[in-house]
């Protein structure tokens, strides 16, 4: 059982650009659609946890729904799923630790989670178990940073460390908890 983060950011640490653009992500050429890791991350997980912010930003892109997986929006604003998405995106409110329990029970047990505002609660809560960041070579000066504020210090473990496309940066980490009592 895993919640697992797998984002890109800049060199600087921001996920999205100032006026919450993802434009910079096109920086990197990839012609040759030669996948990054997401679809490894889609075959290890049951479903996603995300944000109304995230969720719009990915109703927003051309193409096809990228998730075969049941997608659950955090969300205290809104109050439907747009009717092409019911059987795709549910929403869910409450207490992160409750929440997971509760998809955990229904055998969702290895989520994907997604969102600036979202991955920062999760760490909050110390519910994050593996951390996959793709850096990307641009610096943003300012944005959505990927990390927030923290009651305490996380630790966690290098696992892996390697390029992809020649030039972006991707680093897996494991957390590291206590085993004493």
């Amino acid at each position: 059982m895993a919640n697992i983060v797998f984002i890109a950011c800049s060199l600087d640490g921001f996920i999205a650009d100032q006026h919450g653009k993802l434009d910079w992500l096109d920086s990197v050429s990839n012609p040759d659609n030669i996948d990054t890791g997401f679809l490894s991350i889609m075959e290890r997980i049951d479903g996603l946890i995300m944000g109304r912010k995230t969720l719009e930003t990915v109703m927003s892109f051309e193409g096809d729904w990228p998730y075969n997986k049941p997608v659950f929006v955090l969300s205290s604003t809104m109050t439907e799923v747009p009717k092409a998405f019911k059987d795709k995106i549910f929403l869910i409110k409450g207490e992160l630790k409750g929440i997971v329990a509760k998809l955990k029970r229904k055998g969702i047990n290895n989520l994907y989670i997604d969102g600036g505002k979202t991955i920062q609660s999760f760490l909050k809560e110390d519910l994050i178990d593996e951390i996959i960041i793709t850096q990307f070579p641009i610096l943003l000066g300012g944005g959505t940073p990927l990390f927030g504020m923290l009651k305490q210090p996380l630790k966690f473990t290098l696992t892996d460390n390697k390029v992809v496309l020649n030039e972006l940066l991707q680093t897996s980490y494991q957390r590291k908890r206590s085993t004493s009592p």
